[in-house]
């Protein structure tokens, strides 16, 4: 078991149980799933660009990803349907726990001037969305090989019926929040 499940099942669990009061511990929240998507709008005139995002989010999570196509045509943006605009990825299981242990731990607190995530970005839902400027943070990807620098969007999908419930499990599994 990884040094994140181990957490969530000896300290997190219980304490979500102590402070929402929920009659079986199988009632605590807790993370489903990761889904990273990097949306490049220069994919459709330079393949390799997504072909390098591609590779950079294979090397960050051991995962390959799937390349996505626009669905359909939009000609302001100059896309046509089934074009390759994007790639994405989820991951589940010890992926994902090994993921969001270094991002949490490693990447984030690499990100220049960080002070904090906003707790804003949660969908009602009890999910969570973040947004990063460069993939440099994580430590797998060498500066010098870089071609371009990209964004990604992490949404972590939780159990939680409510963003309290969800920001808790967050809070206590280390994600570090701004203070309020």
């Amino acid at each position: 078991m990884s040094r994140f499940k181990e957490k969530y099942v000896q300290e997190v669990r219980p304490a979500l149980v102590k402070r929402f009061a929920y009659s079986s511990i199988m009632e605590a929240p807790r993370i489903e799933k990761v889904v990273i998507n990097m949306g490049l709008g220069e994919g459709k005139e330079n393949p390799k660009i997504l072909d390098a995002a591609a590779a950079d989010l294979a090397q960050i999570t051991g995962q390959q990803p799937v390349i996505t196509k626009a669905r359909r045509s939009v000609a302001s943006f100059k896309v046509r349907e089934g074009m390759p605009i994007g790639c994405k990825l989820t991951l589940r299981g010890t992926k994902m726990n090994d993921f969001l242990d270094k991002l949490f731990n490693i990447a984030l607190p690499r990100v220049r001037d960080f002070r904090g995530i906003s707790p804003k970005s949660f969908d009602g839902r009890g999910n969570f969305t973040l947004g990063i400027k460069e993939q440099l943070i994580f430590p797998e990807i060498e500066y010098s090989k870089v071609e371009k620098i990209l964004g990604m969007d992490i949404t972590i999908v939780t159990t939680a019926k409510t963003d309290e419930e969800a920001r808790e499990l967050l809070t206590l599994m280390g994600m570090p929040f701004q203070a309020a």
